[in-house]
């Protein structure tokens, strides 16, 4: 294999307005351009100063030549969404995706590395937790290509949501792009390109592990990761497609001679207790030093994620649900689990209401439909607080995790790491039964 060149959708907008910081050829022509210059959508296609292009290629001459584009949103969706200037490596691709503009980073994927590192989390992170997020993010990025050929190549479509009166389940991957390999967000992997700066420490974990990916049964690793798996780790299906894998499975994140006794999460009575405890696990620290490693600035925004609680009045909860959702349940009477995963995150939860009654899943879409932007994780239990004309008048959510909780614990990897397990270690602890192989 040789080191592969990556498309990475950065943003969508009926203008794209961007600068060009050294000499850039256009679509391989002679004409070199430099500055500040836009892309709007006509009929005919894109505007580029006089002219008009199906798609755009602007390629540096040389590796010292950048461009940056205005307005990045970042964390769309989550609570902490902003609009950024960000400046790239590699060539800017424009593109016409539906009705918008489409502006493309195409990068090593190499170098894309240095910045999602530093972009998932804070550079300071230890050096072993830096080369065990370096060969997870390149694995999960490698087997995201293999995948999408895999699927081309079936007759078969791809179907990520079923809904009829009574069931509603969905899950977002990566198969929603189709014009680019992956996008710059949480939806695939954080990428900021230069203005999150690389460390050293960070530029020295990719290279050290340059060409390293995780295999299982001679196949590239679905290496999936979240920030707080909340003392379990979830299996692969209970997220996404049903398709299980053998490394994404029921993790106890402890050390193994520590384990004494496995809580059955699936099990209802089981899991309320796991959930309104604080059970030991890696990843249940308040150590700012270790946090601080992890969680760039905006993520320490976010206070309480091992354990966490949030209520709603029942104006808010109806409010948010028919929002969210844009179903209209009425006045709500119930949220009842009706599916648990191994960690005890909720697949599939009921939404009773005065006006209808629904079965929503899987993780993420009961996530989005309980938050403005997204509930911590689906691993929860709820208490209703007062009646009022046979309704309860709050609900309280009381929850374990942050993420999806499959695959590598950032949190966890990180006190890890800063207790001296190797990235080898991490990386045998969170994905069971793999190999570590060098591809190039």
């Amino acid at each position: 294999m040789q080191e592969p060149i990556l498309s990475v959708g950065i943003l969508s907008a009926d203008l794209v307005p961007f600068e060009l910081v050294g000499d850039f050829i256009i679509n391989g022509e002679v004409r070199i351009v430099s500055g500040i210059y836009s892309v709007s959508l006509l009929p005919e296609g894109l505007l580029f100063g006089d002219n008009i292009y199906s798609e755009l290629v602007l390629k540096p001459l040389s590796s010292e030549s950048i461009f940056t584009l205005n307005e990045v949103v970042i964390g769309i969706d989550f609570h902490w969404e902003r609009k950024e200037s960000q400046s790239f490596r590699g060539s800017l691709k424009l593109i016409v995706e539906g009705e918008k503009v489409t502006a493309i980073n195409l990068i090593p994927v190499e170098e894309y590395l240095k910045s999602v590192i530093s972009s998932e989390m804070s550079a300071t992170a230890s050096p072993e937790l830096l080369k065990a997020h370096a060969v997870i993010s390149r694995s999960w990025l490698l087997s995201q290509l293999e995948k999408r050929t895999d699927l081309s190549e079936k007759t078969i479509n791809y179907v990520s949501e079923t809904r009829d009166d009574s069931e509603w389940i969905k899950w977002w991957d990566r198969e929603d792009h189709t014009l680019y390999d992956v996008c710059a967000d949480d939806h695939c992997q954080r990428y900021q390109g230069i203005t999150k700066a690389s460390t050293e420490k960070v530029v020295e974990a990719v290279e050290a592990t340059r060409g390293e990916l995780l295999t299982f049964d001679d196949k590239i690793c679905d290496a999936r990761f979240s920030k707080c798996c909340g003392g379990m780790m979830e299996r692969f299906e209970n997220c996404w497609e049903p398709a299980s894998h053998p490394y994404l499975q029921k993790v106890f994140d402890r050390a193994e001679n520590s384990i004494s006794y496995s809580p059955d999460l699936t099990n209802e009575v089981e899991a309320e207790g796991w959930i309104r405890t604080s059970p030991d696990a890696f990843c249940n620290t308040k150590n700012s030093a270790i946090l601080s490693q992890v969680l760039n600035n905006y993520d320490q925004e976010t206070t309480d994620f091992y354990r966490w609680s949030v209520t709603y009045t029942q104006e808010e909860l109806t409010g948010l649900l028919r929002k969210r959702t844009a179903i209209d349940f009425g006045e709500i009477l119930d949220l009842i689990p009706v599916e648990r995963g191994v960690s005890g995150r909720m697949i599939r939860l009921k939404v009773v209401g005065s006006k209808c009654t629904m079965i929503i899943g899987k993780e993420l879409l009961i996530r989005k439909s309980l938050s403005n932007s997204h509930l911590y994780s689906s691993a929860f239990v709820v208490d209703k607080e007062g009646f009022e004309n046979g309704f309860p008048s709050a609900f309280t959510l009381t929850g374990a995790g942050w993420g999806h909780g499959v695959g590598l614990c950032q949190i966890g990897a990180a006190v890890m790491g800063e207790s001296g397990y190797s990235y080898k270690q991490i990386l045998q602890h969170y994905y069971r039964d793999v190999n570590l192989v060098k591809q190039y």
